[in-house]
């Protein structure tokens, strides 16, 4: 199969300068040998580190609209993200993303909780053009949400309609997606 939807993913670490391997990365090289998924892997350590990372996809990489799944490893709270100990809104990061990400999936690992209302929700839609945010209402810790990912991204290469991959998702690993709460905002 000739898949043309690729993963940009960014994953937040305490220092871009020192080189980790981590489950991340793993999971994404094991998506692009088994299942043909390309990725493009970024670390940042600060808001300014995002942003950064963000234009240079976005001017520079000629197959930025190949990229439909923006993927954020990243640690938080409630409604924040957290870059070298500061804590940022979704709101700041939606106005980061402004008007960057249209027809693009904004999908969270579940190192942090998406808990939104409607109002919030809606609000990221429409500063940053997504078409949909997703994640998980559950942490659990050791358990990582990497291989409901790595199939959660699968689905979409094959399906491009939203509910019809999670409805599929629910229906085969409907245990997981409930003990990690799988959530998407449209």
């Amino acid at each position: 199969m000739d898949y043309d939807k690729f993963i940009f993913c960014l994953e937040a670490v305490p220092d871009v300068e020192i080189e980790t391997h981590t489950e991340v990365v793993r999971n994404l090289e094991k998506l692009a040998v088994e299942q043909g998924i390309d990725s493009i892997y970024k670390t940042c350590d600060t808001i300014e580190g995002l942003e950064e990372s963000l234009n240079v996809l976005l001017y520079e990489d000629h197959n930025f609209k190949n990229y439909e799944i923006i993927y954020l490893v990243m640690q938080g709270e409630e409604n924040t993200i957290r870059l070298n100990n500061y804590y940022y809104s979704l709101e700041e990061v939606a106005e980061v993303f402004e008007g960057k990400m249209k027809g693009k999936i904004i999908h969270f690992a579940n190192a942090k909780v998406l808990d939104l209302s409607a109002e919030e929700a809606q609000y990221f839609l429409d500063v940053t053009g997504a078409k949909a945010i997703s994640g998980y209402g559950a942490d659990f810790g050791k358990v990582t949400s990497s291989n409901l990912d790595n199939v959660f991204f699968s689905l979409y290469q094959e399906e491009d309609d939203l509910i019809e991959v999670v409805e599929e998702l629910h229906q085969k690993y409907y245990a997981l997606c409930k003990l990690l709460d799988f959530r998407l905002y449209y």
